[in-house]
């Protein structure tokens, strides 16, 4: 009879992490819980993103010499096998137990390590079924998958050759001396094998890559190999979609080129934003060795040089509501510098670019929509720059030095517990933010026009007034206000 035991196996509820090697607890409770959270975080931008629909009358475009099945057939296979693989662990362990209660983790790793493997799957098949409804549309896509896939397949081979820094550990299945010992080791070696071909063939993208396109006009077949396919207009797609390239497009602006003034700058703001970090690490940590230092009744000269420390600490932390430390501003004082220059270049290819636009698109361009994008977008893109830069990427990096932190000086786990939690609220805030940005451009599209119609009007003031049409077009301005407070109101 199969019976569960302590989490640890023998090491009680919680074992030691490092023993000649990584604890197989330690490793199959985070890394099963890694990939849960990197399945449900690639899975947000596909979930609120609806399926497109075909317009009657469109052009097909088919796959002519069809898709390449070999490969992607290996590709799903494979993904399936990795579905299986922890379950097959499970019924491998409970063959070969010979009575003894299996610990706590080997069912969790069985668990997440299942169901991440099944986010995998399922965001493979989604995205070939996307790529194919996007081409039947005459959108054109990049053949390649999305970040979150790619992440959870790297992760998933990283971690099965992170296994083999354990090789001198007795607690591992290395040494291959009984019959459960070379059935797990031969799980490892298919494990290794099935993430490592999802690893190559993730990069490759083969379900996404046809050989050939052909446009159908009235059932006649074209070869469009080489020839652009025109975009289509299709329903509001996630804000996630094609991330790196947009990180690449704006990491161009974060890098003053031609300025080395400016570049030493945004490395010294770099580093401010290190030290900060690194102040919210110490601050507690004097804080505590301060209420320790008086608990214990120690010499007054050991308490004075740590209380004056730890106001050196807070004075380049800052502290209370609303107020910001020495640090943060100065960093945000050289950081204006960058800001104009980032600024200025945006502004200045964006003027060119319109410039360089057709004389036809000028004549029916919409002035004052044209402006009010102009504004919003430079704004746009040097406020997302120091928001990725100095709010994202720190969070980023509090998360990981908790982990670390709590995981080092307490058990490992506290830094499994604050990794759950900050994935739990990485995905809720993805989600919410996804939600949140429909009504964002449902706003943003009825100022757009509330603008155009206002400047467009005071330009051509002669000839609203000659027609005697102002009334029309009052009411007509006021009928796109109300719209805009309702999206707003809506939210």
């Amino acid at each position: 009879m199969v019976t569960v035991g302590n989490y640890c196996e023998a090491e009680g509820p919680a074992g030691p992490v490092w023993v000649k090697g990584l604890s197989p607890c330690f490793f199959f409770t985070l890394v099963p819980s890694m990939l849960m959270g990197l399945g449900a975080l690639a899975l947000v931008p596909v979930l609120p993103c609806k399926r497109p629909e075909r317009p009657d009358g469109a052009d097909a475009v088919s796959w002519a010499a069809g898709p390449r099945v070999a490969p992607y057939v290996l590709q799903l296979l494979l993904a399936t096998l990795q579905v299986a693989l922890p379950l097959a662990g499970l019924i491998g362990r409970v063959g070969t137990a010979q009575d003894a209660p299996l610990p706590g983790y080997l069912l969790l790793a069985t668990v997440l390590g299942t169901v991440a493997s099944a986010c995998g799957l399922g965001l493979l098949v989604t995205e070939r079924n996307q790529a194919r409804q996007k081409l039947a549309m005459g959108v054109w896509i990049k053949f390649t998958h999305s970040p979150g896939l790619l992440l959870l397949w790297t992760v998933a081979f990283a971690a099965e050759n992170l296994a083999l820094v354990s090789w001198n550990s007795p607690q591992w299945w290395w040494a291959r001396e009984n019959l459960s010992q070379q059935v797990q080791f031969s799980l490892w070696v298919l494990r290794y094998v099935v993430s490592g071909g999802l690893f190559v063939l993730g990069l490759w993208a083969p379900g996404l890559r046809p050989h050939s396109y052909a446009l159908r006009v009235n059932e006649e077949d074209q070869d469009i190999e080489r020839s652009q396919v025109q975009s289509t207009q299709g329903p509001p797609q996630s804000t996630w979609r094609d991330l790196g390239r947009k990180l690449r497009l704006l990491s161009g602006y974060l890098w003053p080129r031609g300025s080395p003034a400016l570049q030493l700058v945004v490395l010294l703001c770099l580093g401010l934003m290190g030290l900060d970090r690194g102040l919210n690490v110490l601050v507690p940590i004097y804080y505590r060795d301060i209420v320790n230092l008086l608990t214990q009744n120690a010499p007054w000269s050991s308490l004075a040089w740590t209380v004056t420390t730890y106001v050196f600490l807070k004075f380049l932390q800052g502290g209370g509501t609303g107020s910001t430390g020495f640090v943060s501003n100065l960093r945000t004082f050289l950081w204006i510098r960058v800001q104009q220059f980032t600024s200025r270049r945006v502004e200045l290819r964006l003027f060119s670019h319109l410039h360089e636009l057709s004389l036809r698109w000028h004549l029916g361009r919409r002035t004052g929509e044209v402006l009010r994008i102009v504004d919003r977008g430079t704004s746009s893109v040097t406020g997302l720059l120091s928001y990725l830069v100095f709010n994202i990427l720190p969070t980023l990096a509090d998360i990981i030095i908790g982990i670390v932190y709590f995981s080092m000086f307490f058990n490992a786990w506290f830094g499994l517990i604050v990794f759950l939690c900050m994935s739990l609220y990485l995905f809720l805030t993805i989600v919410v933010t996804e939600w949140r940005a429909k009504f964002r451009r449902a706003m943003n599209t009825q100022e757009n026009a509330t603008r155009a119609r206002a400047v467009d009007s005071l330009l051509n003031f002669e000839t609203v007034t000659e027609t005697s049409v102002a009334v029309v077009v009052r009411s007509r301005d006021m009928e796109r206000v109300p719209g805009a407070a309702g999206a707003v109101e809506s939210w």
